[in-house]
């Protein structure tokens, strides 16, 4: 996000009194009614490294069969054409999507974003 530190978020204090849930809570743990949020105020986690993960399926082979692995060789996967695939951030399945082509790369779409616990 460099150089577009004026991104405005939406500000869910009120919202978030009608749901019958706190305010969003100020340092001194008090709820601030006005306070206009933007991603400068993320700043603090713009570094924070996170490895994400797209998993298309999984394989189960023997050392030998691996080390015979090639250019152009098939592995057969235990998920079939067009099933979801699985995206994860730090080892936690977090969304489901599906595969697309974007110019000549490979991308992912999510479809589906999981819930804590709903795996």
């Amino acid at each position: 996000m460099a150089g577009n530190d004026d991104v405005d978020l939406p500000d869910l204090s009120h919202d978030s009194q009608e749901a019958n849930t706190p305010a969003l809570l100020d340092a001194d743990g008090a709820a601030d009614e006005n306070v206009k949020r933007s991603a400068q105020d993320l700043e603090a986690v713009f570094d924070v490294p996170v490895t994400v993960s797209a998993v298309l399926g999984k394989s189960a082979m023997e050392v030998s069969q691996l080390l015979k692995l090639g250019k152009g060789t098939i592995v057969e996967l235990d998920r079939k054409v067009g099933e979801a695939i699985d995206i994860y951030v730090n080892d936690r399945l977090v969304a489901r999507g599906e595969v697309v082509l974007v110019e000549d790369r490979l991308g992912v779409t999510m479809t589906e974003i999981i819930k804590a616990g709903q795996s």
